[in-house]
């Protein structure tokens, strides 16, 4: 990570613009993208627009349950922390050296929205094998006119059309990923209307986020301590037991539900006697729990005030080929908390094991 690029959490940065550039098919374009976005130079909107419409035809041949080989790294929630997806891509290799799976929440609460879902989409478009891209519950109209996406597009293009491409393109992303059909990846969680795989893959997924059904359940659930199915306090989705996880699991021959959308201190948190992992991606995060009242209630005001920062690590999850998982694990510590920009540690820890099952 540049450690210059750290900005004062009460400003915004002052946007990078591109000049509108050709066809967003061809490799030296994409090369050229993903070259100045790397940067952090955001695309000139024309080309946000082209690269939407391209994005599409890719999405829309991939399935509700993604397949994926091994070898793949695994990753959480990055909420437009554009300079932790570099560390993450620094740590854990580039695309396409590594391939990667990302679980969605790409966009809203961070600064760098725009910047972060633009170079995944490029690197979707460029590498389309090398990897995947799932629907997260924040990949919506609705959650992103209330925690940021939205305002930042009006801030730095002036207009709402990047937000309308990019939530028009949200409703492509595919819902879930399998891979090598043994550890099931999706943002969110189980939904009681669905017992096997088969059940989404008949899912309608080309739709804004629905307030409950299955579609919805899958990007909102959370795991529980409690057995059985539970009402979740967002508000949307519901809460699982492990004994609903492990006949899932059973039921599907599958070893393990990989997961995002709750913030984790350590990065990563393995839960219902392994059955479950969640994966947190994003640095020192806001504290900021997702609830679909609230969007419902104030989807007309301004995005909330971000809250306190967690310190929380974070984690990646890479998966050789003979499913041996290691977390590659991130805490950041400044140096002279009191100063502005001031430089970063990474302490790096890293855990193996076999996956269970």
């Amino acid at each position: 990570m540049d450690n210059n690029m750290e900005i004062d959490a009460a400003r915004s940065p002052e946007p990078h613009h591109l000049s509108p550039t050709t066809d967003p098919g061809s490799i030296p374009t994409l090369d050229g993208w993903i070259e100045n976005l790397m940067s952090c130079k955001q695309l000139a909107e024309e080309d946000v627009r082209r690269l939407c419409d391209r994005a599409r035809e890719v999405l829309q041949e991939e399935s509700n349950v993604q397949p994926v080989k091994c070898p793949v790294t695994v990753c959480g929630d990055i909420h437009g922390q554009f300079h932790d997806l570099m560390e993450l891509f620094r740590i854990g290799g580039p695309n396409p050296d590594t391939n990667y799976l990302f679980m969605g929440d790409y966009v809203d609460r961070g600064y760098y929205s725009v910047e972060t879902v633009t170079l995944l989409v490029c690197l979707k478009i460029r590498y389309p094998q090398r990897i995947t891209i799932l629907r997260g519950n924040h990949e919506s109209r609705q959650i992103t006119q209330v925690y940021g996406f939205y305002d930042e597009c009006l801030r730095k293009y002036g207009n709402a059309n990047v937000w309308k491409y990019f939530t028009d393109l949200f409703d492509y992303l595919p819902l879930t990923a399998l891979i090598e059909n043994q550890i099931f990846c999706l943002h969110g969680g189980l939904s009681p209307s669905i017992d096997t795989l088969d059940n989404i893959r008949s899912l309608d997924r080309i739709q804004e986020v629905p307030h409950e059904g299955p579609m919805c359940d899958l990007l909102w659930s959370d795991p529980d301590d409690r057995c059985g199915w539970g009402i979740s306090p967002r508000g949307a989705g519901y809460t699982f037991g492990q004994d609903i996880s492990e006949a899932f699991n059973h039921n599907n021959g599958l070893t393990l539900v990989a997961r995002a959308h709750q913030l984790v201190m350590e990065g990563y948190n393995w839960s219902q006697d392994r059955n479950v992992v969640t994966i947190f991606s994003g640095m020192d995060a806001v504290a900021n729990h997702d609830l679909l009242g609230v969007a419902n209630r104030i989807s007309y005001l301004p995005a909330p005030n971000y809250c306190y920062r967690c310190g929380n690590q974070a984690a990646i999850m890479e998966i050789d080929e003979h499913l041996k998982y290691t977390f590659l694990i991130r805490a950041r510590v400044r140096e002279n908390p009191w100063s502005r920009g001031g430089s970063w540690d990474l302490e790096q820890a890293y855990r193996k094991g076999d996956l269970p099952g």
